[in-house]
């Protein structure tokens, strides 16, 4: 997200420093763009400190673990770096003089919604670790609201499209790679669960006009960041690959069913008091941007489903190396 992210906030006048210990610099996927060249302080936010963020205006925190199996194999580490790591970041923003702290939070936060459509006042009811950590982080950042500075929680929807460090480990992207290297768009529910979603680039603009909104008016609250005829159903962006992919059919994995993860969100809100943010991308255009991508570079089986786009398969080779321990902090040997 951070290399979408950088290029876009920079040419609307930005300065950008970045905050990256660089666990997926192998991601990089020439068909996404270049990796920008920013300054970076390098450390992990767990150990950012007042100083490290005096001097800056505003801070747009990313860094999350973000992957659903990771949360089930190690939720208390989601929650040591995804909540309690937020909030250390937000109070060293604060202190250190920062007067809006944008907070990429997740739709996710619906969890089990059902067919209507939510909005921000709806009943959270997140279902995986990840999702309960951006309701608490979200529930804490909220009372560090003054006049002086300005929490705003933009709630995601799922991200899709090319980046310089590619995913291949969310549902449109996913769904693209295993049409393109197996000739099977892979189902691993009954397609029936509703996803907004959002390109990468939207999200990038969704920060700017963040940065930009008057403060009065975001101060302290959750938006959803989508359009709201952006909500699918996870088997109508099947059918947009089969008729992206040539020769792809939509295929059921022998385990799958019902996913009870399921939420449409309305986009009402950020339309309302955000108005600067105006996506630009559908699941159509993405779709063709993702499968131009993948064939330009001939994607392979083995980098797909290996460690190489797949976070959760990266930080546990990271730990197997040595390079991360088991809090996934970077070793003595790999920082010296």
């Amino acid at each position: 997200m951070g290399t979408v992210a950088a290029p876009v906030l920079a040419a609307a006048g930005i300065q950008v420093t970045g905050c990256d210990i660089n666990l997926f610099d192998r991601a990089d996927f020439a068909p996404g763009g270049d990796v920008p060249e920013v300054p970076n302080i390098g450390k992990d936010i767990r150990d950012l400190t007042v100083a490290d963020l005096e001097g800056f205006d505003a801070v747009v925190h990313l860094a999350a673990l973000s992957n659903d199996p990771l949360g089930q194999l190690r939720p208390g580490l989601t929650q040591e770096i995804n909540h309690k790591g937020t909030i250390h970041v937000a109070r060293c923003a604060k202190e250190a003089g920062a007067s809006r702290f944008v907070f990429a939070s997740s739709c996710s936060n619906y969890g089990k919604a059902g067919e209507g459509m939510v909005d921000e006042d709806g009943k959270l009811n997140p279902q995986t670790d990840y999702g309960v950590s951006k309701v608490l982080a979200e529930r804490d950042l909220k009372p560090l609201a003054d006049e002086y500075f300005c929490p705003v929680f933009l709630r995601f929807a799922t991200a899709y499209g090319a980046s310089p460090r590619m995913r291949f480990d969310i549902v449109l992207n996913n769904l693209v790679a295993h049409a393109y290297t197996s000739g099977k768009i892979m189902m691993m529910s009954d397609g029936t669960p509703w996803r907004p979603i959002i390109h990468v680039e939207d999200m990038a603009r969704a920060f700017v006009a963040a940065l930009e909104a008057d403060a009065g008016a975001i101060r302290g609250q959750a938006f959803n960041v989508c359009r709201t005829e952006n909500n699918y159903q996870i088997k109508d962006l099947a059918e947009i690959v089969a008729k992206t992919v040539p020769n792809a059919e939509i295929d059921f994995a022998s385990d799958a069913g019902p996913d009870n993860r399921s939420y449409r969100v309305s986009s009402a809100k950020i339309e309302k008091h955000i108005p600067g943010f105006k996506p630009e991308w559908d699941a159509e255009r993405g779709a063709k941007q993702l499968y131009d991508a993948v064939r330009a570079c001939d994607l392979k089986v083995e980098d797909f489903e290996g460690r190489k786009y797949k976070r959760l398969a990266q930080l546990e080779a990271l730990v197997a190396e040595g390079r991360l321990d088991e809090e996934f902090r970077l070793t003595a040997k790999v920082s010296a």
